[in-house]
């Protein structure tokens, strides 16, 4: 005997299992529609769920945005900010992995069209830049500071400006992120290795970052 179909709607499901699947389809509808575009009816929509059941989770756009990202991006910071602070090697091999987890967790997927979105589209929503410096730029950009600290302090460095060095470590990656997802298919760049630019990188810096020989 054949087993009865389900036919419960999409919405019905277990209630625990709805807030992810809500931020799942909010991030792949940003980042296709941007911000702007975006309506919380066609996210609601694309979870298999109600309008209403949605608005039982998150107030508004803006706050489903915010979501988005602190479960995403914000988490992935936090993360890097546990995994230095028991970190015990040399700080160019902490400067490296964090980098290297900055372009393979967030540069390489879905996220990186958050980061597109805002550079595109934030000085249209300044209550959402404002969020974003604060709890992305800023935060990723202390962390990347604490790590030259920490090789300065531990004579692995020699004496830079950390203030100066962050901007400097984070622009190329931000380059890279911007040809490999926009420039290139759209204007035919010619094609690069990321990982080969990556780890050019990170070894040309570390290499100008070595503190001179007693």
């Amino acid at each position: 005997m054949q087993a009865p179909q389900d036919t419960k709607p999409r919405w019905e499901r277990r209630k625990d299992a709805r807030p992810q699947e809500l931020l799942a389809a909010a991030l792949e509808q940003f980042v296709e529609r941007g911000y702007a575009a975006t309506r919380l009816e066609d996210v609601a929509r694309r979870a298999g769920v109600s309008k209403g059941t949605l608005y039982l989770y998150f107030t508004n756009k803006e706050e489903l945005f915010k979501a988005v990202v602190r479960e995403n991006i914000v988490q992935a910071i936090g993360e890097a900010e546990q995994d230095a602070a028991v970190f015990e090697g040399h700080s160019g091999e902490l400067l490296r992995t964090i980098l290297m987890a900055w372009w393979d967790e967030i540069c390489t997927t879905h996220l990186a069209g958050i980061t597109k979105l805002m550079l595109s589209e934030g000085q249209n929503f300044p209550e959402l830049a404002k969020f974003y410096n604060e709890e992305v730029v800023k935060r990723g950009s202390d962390l990347i500071t604490s790590v030259l600290v920490r090789g300065i302090g531990r004579g692995e460095f020699r004496a830079v400006d950390p203030a100066v060095m962050t901007p400097v470590l984070i622009a190329p990656v931000m380059m890279l992120m911007m040809w490999t997802n926009s420039f290139m298919p759209a204007c035919e760049m010619p094609p690069i290795d990321p990982h080969a630019f990556m780890d050019t990188f990170i070894g040309t810096t570390l290499g100008g970052l070595e503190a001179p020989a007693a």
